[in-house]
């Protein structure tokens, strides 16, 4: 099979001109029935073609700009795969979209279209669809990469996996890993589970089986032997069904049994096992989706997911980058891959409008000479002592002055401490500092950054520049309205791309907007 290239008419048809005429609300299926071969050009089209192969064998490919088009239409309205087709068959805006209108059969099965979509992502075609909105808003000049006002901010997406505790993980992987094993040697799950010995798995739920009063620490504790118990014996007996066990579902429901068992649990005092107290750094909260983590977007949120980043252009509301990560990893480290993106726009950032979380990213540390950031500053302040912004930087000579005028030299991303013979004779003292080793002041990579934006801050032009980030604020207010607050896929690449299909209806809504940023027809 081979790229077969997708040219529906550009006039309306009569059956088509009732249909368009009578769409009032959802009007995005308007403009991509108007522009979909403005998107979906012939040379854009032909990106598509490292997806096929040329061969002699089988049906004639469905026109991947059909199927992406449905993509498209997919995020848009929030449709499943099987709402998707049915609304091929059902919905007379999407068949005037797609080009079959009146059709008896669907263009494509709902196989097609998932294995479309994921065949997207070892390509990163995703990220090209974004990029194609924005190559059409930069040929009119209605949008320019070279000069960019970009804004960077965060929500929370929860995860589309069910969040479990340890004992229900721990059961769950087991389960996970007999199932699978009963069907690949085609054996009743019943029978398998009793050769096992993890007779806890046999039931709908591990702690009914259990049935013991989880508010009493010395049943849980049993408990949690006995759940242990099995898996060990449930590894001991797949050890034995070689070379079934050695299955990759098998193999990584075992590796998440693993994973939670040396994350949860620890010697007790006695040496028997018991939950560890507190959460494990990056510990896994769900059996379906191993991405998903416990974060907090702040102190009083907290997410059992992800965080989407969106970055935004400021002059147009157009989304040139998204980002995602698990929900425990700090706003910062999406950085790297927001700049990635941006790189291959060739864009040039001349100010970001960003939260403070993400002062710490490559994003501030490589930025160039001539950007500006525009953020506020992190509060300064000592209790009752001096605050850090009462100690004067000298950063020609690299002095810290502090308010008795003693001198010490300092090195970003350090600390200075006084010695405490001086601060001790300090007559400024008792307004300093009380430890007996003398003042210390910690010294950010960013130091003369966060100074400038406190000038900035105080006055009433820095106040209003900030005020331009909540650009960015709607931008995550359309996505969240598109996408939702759940995630729709397990793991961070198949969200990534859901996310960008989101910047993509978003940019799209931009598009319709301003139709002089379109080119002409040919």
């Amino acid at each position: 099979m081979s790229l077969s290239l997708w040219h529906p008419p550009v006039a309306l048809a009569p059956a088509e001109q009732v249909v368009y005429t009578r769409i009032k609300y959802a009007k995005l299926f308007r403009f991509l029935r108007d522009h979909r071969l403005t998107l979906f050009s012939d040379e854009f089209q032909a990106e598509f073609a490292v997806l096929y192969t040329d061969s002699h064998r089988g049906q004639p490919p469905v026109p991947p700009a059909q199927l992406a088009l449905a993509l498209i239409l997919q995020s848009y309205t929030g449709y499943s795969d099987d709402a998707v087709i049915e609304a091929l068959l059902m919905d007379r805006r999407w068949q005037l979209t797609l080009d079959c209108l009146n059709c008896d059969t669907p263009p494509f099965s709902k196989g097609t279209f998932v294995a479309f979509r994921n065949s997207l992502l070892p390509h990163h075609l995703d990220r090209r669809l974004l990029e194609r909105t924005l190559e059409i808003a930069a040929s009119t000049g209605g949008f320019n990469p070279r000069a960019l006002r970009a804004a960077l901010d965060s929500s929370a997406l929860a995860g589309a996996g069910r969040v479990e505790d340890t004992y229900n993980l721990l059961g769950h992987a087991m389960h996970k890993a007999i199932a699978a094993l009963a069907t690949l040697q085609g054996r009743a799950l019943a029978e398998v589970v009793a050769a096992a010995g993890a007779s806890l798995i046999a039931g709908s739920s591990l702690k009914a089986t259990l049935d013991c009063n989880w508010d009493d620490p010395v049943q849980r504790e049993a408990a949690l032997r006995q759940i242990l118990q099995m898996v060990e014996q449930t590894g001991a007996y797949l050890d034995t069904q070689a070379p079934t066990a050695a299955d990759p579902t098998i193999q990584a429901a075992r590796a998440a049994a693993a994973q939670v068992q040396a994350q949860d649990v620890v010697p007790g005092p006695t040496g028997e096992p018991v939950l560890r107290q507190g959460v494990a750094p990056d510990r896994r909260i769900s059996m379906e989706d191993a991405a998903m983590r416990h974060g907090r977007k702040s102190r009083s949120v907290r997410i059992d997911g992800y965080k989407r980043h969106i970055a935004c252009d400021l002059d147009t509301d157009l989304v040139v980058a998204v980002g995602l990560t698990p929900a425990n990893v700090p706003e910062a480290q999406v950085g790297a891959s927001i700049l990635a993106d941006l790189a291959r726009l060739r864009a040039r950032v001349v100010a970001w409008y960003m939260d403070r979380a993400y002062l710490s990213s490559v994003i501030v540390a490589q930025r160039a000479a001539e950007t500006v950031i525009h953020c506020k500053s992190w509060e300064v302040h000592n209790g009752a002592y001096f605050a850090k912004t009462a100690f004067y930087l000298d950063w020609e000579r690299r002095i810290l002055r502090c308010p008795n005028n003693q001198e010490m030299p300092f090195t970003l991303g350090g600390r200075v401490q006084f010695p405490a013979a001086v601060c001790a004779a300090c007559p400024l003292q008792d307004a300093c500092t009380e430890s007996p080793r003398g003042r210390s002041v910690a010294i950010h990579p960013e130091e003369q950054l966060l100074g400038e934006l406190r000038e900035r801050q105080a006055r009433a032009a820095g106040r209003a520049d900030l005020r331009q980030r909540v650009g960015v604020e709607h931008s995550l207010a359309h996505a969240g309205q598109w996408q939702g607050d759940r995630a729709r896929y397990w793991g961070v690449r198949k969200n990534l791309a859901d996310g960008r299909r989101v910047a993509v209806v978003n940019n799209l809504h931009v598009l319709a907007r301003h139709p002089e940023w379109l080119p002409a027809a040919a």
